[in-house]
């Protein structure tokens, strides 16, 4: 919004000219973003408190975690907030990439909200129903993929997809790629849920993959530094750095009240929509394949869940002391916050090893 307000004004004001700029508009956005999780955050949970919306601690769960009971939940407002605020303020609105994003973040961000409200609030144990839940990551992926395949601005890339570690290929999903896009954010959103079982680490681990999503934006946007890369050049995506760069405030701002001991989680309302945003940013800058590596750990917690639960209904063991993972390693013994920094470690790595297939082909 500020871009088409004051941008204009620059033949008046010679350092409006700044607005131009996507480096310095992200900046502006990510430095917003925490300073407001710093003004939002104390007030969002106070009043929580005050209303009582506390999380409920399942019994099947890890002992050590039944002190966490009556702990704020829906903080993914104080994410919400300084993640829409920023972007909207200094992202290009006529962007169909920024426009995009928005909407997956905004749309899981209802349902999440919708979920803890029936949950905490009306006290309904299972919260929204998990079809319904299904059915809006399912309506979510299919107008994104309908927009990016039926677009015209896309008629170009519209259905391929960079191949992490081969140079000059690409993979072409033809008239899959619709269900791929589908799959990719309804699996992506579910994942980053999952995570979200020890304090700090979904969003830590979330600030993590976006940083390389902020990189692969900025320069997919950038025809000189695609072609110097080789990789496919996406006019506008440069945009995206902005609402990555508003997303890692907004993470580091909420990580100072959800670190252990956590003040406040962020519940269905900050997971889904935080993790329906990731899969959106890869699934528009054609990398949805190196999502399953810059997103390492998400893949790890869902497939330990699915193993447990496949290994359990067929063999009648279970390979897992608790899934997902993250509670495995609990149960063995390790202290939660050194689970959450050593899981931190992992994502960092699996960032960097994503960022060096660029030049690794």
């Amino acid at each position: 919004m500020l871009y088409h307000l004051l941008y204009p004004l620059k033949v008046y004001v010679s350092w409006l000219n700044l607005m131009r700029y996507i480096t310095f508009r992200s900046g502006a956005a990510a430095i917003t973003a925490l300073f407001i999780s710093f003004i939002v955050g104390p007030w969002i949970i106070r009043k929580l408190r005050e209303h009582q919306i506390g999380e409920e601690i399942r019994p099947e769960g890890p002992k050590s975690h039944l002190s966490k009971a009556g702990t704020p939940t829906m903080g993914g407002l104080i994410v919400l907030t300084a993640v829409l605020v920023p972007t909207v303020l200094f992202a290009r609105l006529d962007n169909i990439y920024v426009l995009l994003i928005l909407l997956a973040t905004v749309s899981m961000g209802a349902v999440g909200f919708l979920d803890d409200y029936l949950k905490v609030v009306k006290k309904k144990p299972k919260g929204l129903i998990g079809r319904y839940k299904l059915a809006g990551q399912i309506t979510l992926g299919l107008i994104v993929g309908s927009v990016l395949y039926f677009h015209p601005q896309f008629a170009e890339y519209r259905s391929v997809t960079t191949v992490p570690f081969f140079k000059d290929l690409v993979f072409d999903f033809g008239i899959f790629y619709i269900p791929v896009v589908v799959f990719v954010i309804t699996a992506t959103s579910n994942s980053v849920n999952l995570t979200d079982g020890l304090d700090g680490l979904a969003i830590g681990l979330v600030a993590i993959a976006i940083t390389a999503f902020a990189a692969i934006s900025y320069v997919s946007g950038r025809v000189d530094f695609s072609d110097y890369l080789n990789i496919i050049y996406l006019p506008g995506t440069g945009e995206l750095t902005v609402f990555c760069l508003a997303m890692i405030g907004a993470a580091l701002g909420f990580l100072w009240y959800n670190s252990y001991p956590a003040e406040v989680f962020m519940g269905d309302t900050g997971a889904l929509a935080i993790g329906a945003a990731l899969g959106t940013v890869a699934v528009l800058v054609k990398k949805e394949l190196l999502l399953v590596i810059i997103g390492g750990v998400f893949v790890a917690e869902s497939l330990s869940v699915m193993i447990q639960v496949y290994s359990f209904r067929h063999w009648g063991k279970r390979p897992f002391k608790m899934a997902p993972i993250h509670h495995h390693f609990e149960l063995k013994g390790w202290p939660e916050p050194k689970v959450v920094v050593r899981f931190w470690i992992v994502g960092i790595l699996l960032a960097l090893l994503s960022l060096t297939t660029f030049k690794i082909r």
